[in-house]
């Protein structure tokens, strides 16, 4: 089997119009090369904070490039230009509300203001379904929240149909149950 792609998609107004660096995608690139044994390659995409483009960044990595796995940083925020979650549940089909809830509780163990965090989880479900997880912009936040919920990913992805996906036990165990 060739590789598999699982979008990335940084959300940033500055990042995108070249002011600074994206550091927040390239560091979910460097956890999911940690977490997985699966072959796999990024399908990367740098948006400004634009309800379309980000919208349209999430169906075109789902339906044209059959990304069963989209990760998103940025947005998350209570700022009026942070619109991540509501771009990316305007194209889903199921919110997944136990990703935010435990992205949020794990943040909070940290930082009393990761309460302020908007993150969100949902599925988007059309000839190739996907699992969309929009994540903070800080580096540090990304690990922390994709460290409280990769673990139940790859399962998902099996129950929506996607690719199965293969950790690096050593670093973050998968749980599936017995005989899937």
């Amino acid at each position: 089997m060739s590789n598999i792609k699982i979008g990335v998609i940084t959300v940033s107004d500055r990042a995108s119009a070249g002011i600074y660096e994206d550091i927040s995608g390239k560091a979910i690139i460097e956890t999911l090369n940690e977490y997985l044994n699966t072959q796999w390659i990024p399908e990367y995409r740098l948006v400004p904070d634009e309800m379309d483009k980000i919208s349209d960044a999430i169906v075109e990595l789902c339906d044209k490039f059959n990304c069963n796995l989209i990760v998103t940083t940025g947005g998350t925020g209570p700022t009026k230009r942070d619109i991540t979650p509501e771009a990316t549940e305007r194209v889903c089909h199921k919110i997944m509300h136990g990703f935010g809830e435990e992205m949020r509780r794990a943040s909070l163990k940290t930082v009393p203001t990761a309460i302020l965090s908007r993150q969100l989880a949902c599925i988007r479900e059309s000839k190739n379904s996907s699992l969309i997880i929009n994540l903070p912009g800080k580096p540090k936040a990304i690990r922390e929240c994709l460290d409280a919920v990769f673990p139940a990913v790859p399962y998902c992805i099996d129950l929506i149909g996607g690719y199965r996906l293969e950790t690096n036990e050593m670093i973050i165990k998968a749980f599936r149950p017995k005989n899937s």
